[in-house]
């Protein structure tokens, strides 16, 4: 502790705890049910100009603690596994990789100031401010849920690229300078609050379910809840709905290799389209998937990104097996398809997404005819982190993509509220 002493002071431990903590508060301010986007847009920039003022260990104290503070429910996930003494050791984790993410611009940013060049101050800054915009292109293990401009999603500052950049310009001559005249750059990246409600279309059904993992793969209560599953359909049948869209592993099963609960699927589908969330058994390798009951056809479409450790483990084969025999009980990873799926129903083309790969740049990439997504299903499963925010980050997720790519998103969820986004805004059912 002495040594951590004599190599943090409280100062910077005080100022990188508090802008992680400006970083943050859209975040939890969601949480809590109350979004004010003007608080939202000021501690966002608060955040970024005292970021972009602070010495390499503040910047290393703020990557750490944003680490924590934007994902400590991924140890949550080891309550399942019987391992709860693993989670602080995961939180600590998440804080030391962001940490050494933000350590490591700062270190570049420092070593400018000793070239022989003029300006050496202006291009410390413009390093910092570039590796900020390089931080959401970084994918530690695959995870790519950290974006700084996120921060922005539900302000009055645009969530673009280019906006965010003119942000980061505005800080940057402003801190040089030592003028706050420059701030008002930042006028050229607003971006006005919509606050328009979106009306959910009367014949689709979006369900929401309240199952735990543990209930989830009890196979004693399976028979239970697909009973249960059924009823909704039914439910959905009676109300004259087209279309109902179900969460990820409603049905925790080899849906496949279950003819029983296939027929009765096929059956009700006589009367509307289903979208439900099973698996998938292709003979040799599990598979997470969308089971797609339409028109007398069944469609299946496999996950294309896998949630690293949690469906596939990024390690190399010597580890990677290690860690499943170990920590999973020996457990196979799931398969990826190496494509995505879109599927027509009632003449509407809709992207299929499972979970993680809905907030992933990836699931919006063109088709072969240059379309984006104008429609896209997202079936999830929250159970494994709630309670927590992570539900509230994967909504602000969802609602970056819908702006940034004008994509309507419908979202099916076991274990939260599910939701329509219409270019960024979101109505709950």
């Amino acid at each position: 502790m002495n040594k951590i002493r004599q190599y943090i002071s409280t100062f910077e431990l005080t100022r990188g705890f508090f802008i992680a903590l400006l970083a943050s508060l859209y975040i939890y301010m969601e949480y809590l049910g109350q979004p004010n986007p003007l608080i939202t847009t000021f501690s966002g920039l608060a955040s970024l100009y005292l970021l972009m003022q602070s010495s390499r260990k503040t910047w290393l104290l703020s990557g750490f603690f944003i680490g924590i503070f934007w994902f400590w429910w991924i140890a949550l996930s080891f309550n399942h596994y019987a391992m709860p003494w693993a989670i602080p050791l995961v939180i600590v984790a998440m804080g030391l990789v962001y940490g050494s993410l933000f350590w490591f611009i700062a270190w570049i940013s420092e070593k400018t100031q000793k070239l022989p060049v003029p300006h050496t101050e202006l291009l410390s800054l413009s390093i910092k401010a570039i590796g900020l915009l390089l931080l959401s292109v970084v994918h530690p293990f695959g995870f790519d849920w950290f974006k700084p401009e996120l921060m922005f999603v539900n302000s009055y500052i645009g969530i673009e690229k280019w906006q965010f950049a003119l942000v980061l310009t505005a800080i940057v001559l402003s801190v040089w300078r030592a003028q706050f005249l420059f701030m008002f750059l930042l006028l050229l990246a607003y971006q006005p609050n919509s606050h328009t409600r979106v009306s959910i279309p009367k014949e689709i059904e979006i369900t929401t379910t309240h199952t735990s993992v543990e209930d989830k793969w009890n196979k004693t209560l399976h028979n239970a809840q697909f009973k249960e599953v059924l009823n909704l359909i039914d439910s959905a049948i009676q109300k004259k709905k087209r279309l109902i869209i179900l969460p990820e592993s409603v049905f925790p099963v080899f849906l496949n290799y279950d003819k029983t609960l296939i027929e009765k699927l096929q059956e009700r589908a006589k009367h509307i389209s289903i979208i439900a969330g099973g698996l998938y058994w292709d003979g040799k390798t599990p598979h997470n998937s969308a089971y797609i009951f339409t028109d007398g056809a069944i469609t299946v479409a496999n996950k294309v990104l896998l949630v690293p450790f949690g469906e596939s483990n990024p390690l190399p084969d010597f580890l990677s097996d290690w860690v499943n025999k170990v920590f999973y009980d020996g457990a196979v990873d799931y398969k990826a398809s190496p494509n995505v799926t879109d599927y027509v129903i009632d003449g509407i083309t809709y992207r299929n997404a499972i979970c993680f790969e809905a907030t992933s740049e990836k699931l919006y990439e063109k088709d072969k005819e240059g379309k984006r997504p104008e429609h896209m299903i997202v079936l999830s499963n929250n159970g494994w982190f709630t309670p927590s925010i992570e539900p509230v980050l994967q909504r602000l997720l969802l609602q970056y993509y819908s702006k940034k790519y004008g994509t309507t998103i419908y979202h099916s969820i076991n274990m939260s509220t599910s939701y329509i986004i219409q270019d960024g805004t979101i109505e709950k059912q």
